[in-house]
């Protein structure tokens, strides 16, 4: 069990609010980056809470309200952010997960069950969830100016903030009318699909009255859209094996927003693996979109970490609060290199062919957070190795630690058979028992061929 937070007596108070409606979650936003730029957080851990809170938020938002409290210690210089509840609803999986992957230092206690301890101590039965962000100096602005700046903010600064984001937009938009006809063969094919999704979506509304029944044939209507949004085949490339395994998740209500690509570029195969953080209708069309601009963007014969910079762009232009998970792998003409740019998504495992297995961790941000990603990687391969991307599904579970789940698909992948397809099969066999959410398996063999490395 976490210890509970506010014990310290070394932290000074800056802030206590109340999150009762959405218009609270803007201020609590607003708020955090206050604070955060008066006491000195860099511009990325700014951003970092900002959203963290706004996911977190936005999630565990009830009528019965939530408090957030801001403290500042001093030595050493340490931000914290306390969210408590005293009812019983506990965060979201994929929320939670996002956080801790944007501020690793995030602490979670699970609300208590009633009636277990006297009422005197019903605080200890509170949920909670505390954040702390490391000043990297102490502050060089006093409390008492921080509390000025928070009581200076205007009560509608939240819809300002709206009207900031939609002038930001329109500015945005403009850029990408220079890239709409580049990207309208693409999207026509997004359309017909939409098109007849609304018309199938009108028919069952009329002709089925019953809720249960409706509900059922909506979410099958939602796995069909989403596996349009898949590639209908794999191409074929020279001296490169390929095999593909997409399994939806079994829960009835969660649609998710995973999704795989492969397609020729002028660097050579590209080799994508992504998911949409969240579990929407909305969530599978955001990766339709995705998937779409980045064939897009390939086509134009960008570097892979380029790649990744579009697409957070594009997320953030029309999909403002969205992130995603993405790892692209350029396997050069001659299968000799491979180029990996990966933004906070699961390291792919390079699996050599006398059977040693190492996961490659080079990594950069999610998208949407308007963060640099770093130049793409460069690793050399021999001739057989294996090449193994996954979605996270896979391996998540609520109950076992995610290292130990890697190192076990570690283990598994290089003792499991070379050829791809097999492959596919046998770790799904081993790790995708009645899956919680969406799972894709992608592996590759490579081989020689007599063509030379492209030029990076």
């Amino acid at each position: 069990m976490n210890p509970s937070p506010l014990r310290d007596h070394d932290r000074s108070p800056l802030l206590s609010m109340a999150i009762a409606a959405e218009r609270d979650v803007f201020s609590l936003r607003r708020h955090a980056k206050t604070i955060a730029d008066a006491v000195g957080l860099d511009a990325r851990d700014q951003v970092r809470l900002a959203t963290a809170l706004s996911e977190l938020g936005r999630d565990l938002l009830r009528p019965a309200p939530m408090t957030a409290t801001f403290t500042l210690k001093r030595r050493p210089a340490v931000l914290y952010v306390v969210l408590r509840w005293a009812d019983g609803r506990t965060p979201n999986g994929e929320s939670l997960a996002a956080v801790t992957r944007l501020l690793p230092q995030t602490l979670y206690q699970p609300p208590g069950p009633p009636g277990r301890r006297p009422a005197t101590t019903a605080a200890a039965r509170d949920g909670w969830i505390e954040i702390s962000c490391p000043v990297p100096a102490a502050p060089a602005t006093d409390l008492d100016h921080v509390r000025a700046l928070l009581a200076a903010d205007s009560p509608a600064s939240a819809i300002d903030d709206l009207q900031a984001q939609t002038r930001d937009l329109m500015a945005a938009l403009q850029e990408a009318h220079a890239q709409r006809d580049e990207l309208e063969r693409l999207n026509e094919e997004l359309t017909e699909t939409n098109a007849g999704v609304m018309a199938l979506y009108a028919e069952l509304t009329v002709e089925h009255k019953d809720v249960v029944e409706r509900f059922g044939e909506e979410h099958q209507l939602a796995l069909t859209l989403q596996r349009t949004f898949l590639p209908a085949s794999l191409p074929d490339s020279a001296g490169l094996e390929l095999a593909v395994r997409y399994l939806p998740a079994t829960s009835e209500t969660e649609i998710g927003g995973d999704f795989y690509e492969a397609v020729h570029t002028p660097h050579g195969l590209l080799l994508a693996v992504g998911d949409v953080v969240g579990h929407s209708l909305q969530a599978a069309a955001v990766m339709g979109e995705l998937r779409h601009a980045l064939r897009a963007y390939a086509a134009q014969g960008h570097l892979p970490h380029i790649l990744l910079q579009h697409l957070d762009h594009l997320l953030r232009l029309h999909h403002p609060g969205w992130t995603a998970t993405v790892c692209l792998v350029v396997v050069e003409p001659g299968n000799g290199r491979i180029h990996i740019a990966n933004a906070g998504h699961l390291p792919p495992l390079l699996v050599s062919a006398d059977g040693t297995a190492r996961y490659l961790d080079e990594h950069g941000p999610l998208l949407g957070l308007e963060l640099r990603h770093p130049t793409a990687t460069t690793v050399t391969v021999a001739p057989g190795d294996r090449l193994l991307m996954i979605t996270d599904g896979l391996i998540e579970t609520r109950n076992q630690d995610l290292c130990q789940r890697l190192e076990s698909l570690r283990a598994a992948t290089a003792d499991g058979p070379a050829e791809p397809e097999a492959l596919c099969d046998t770790l799904l066999r081993a790790f995708a028992t009645e899956p919680e959410d969406d799972i894709i398996v992608f592996a590759a063999r490579l081989h020689p061929t007599d063509t030379p490395h492209a030029s990076s």
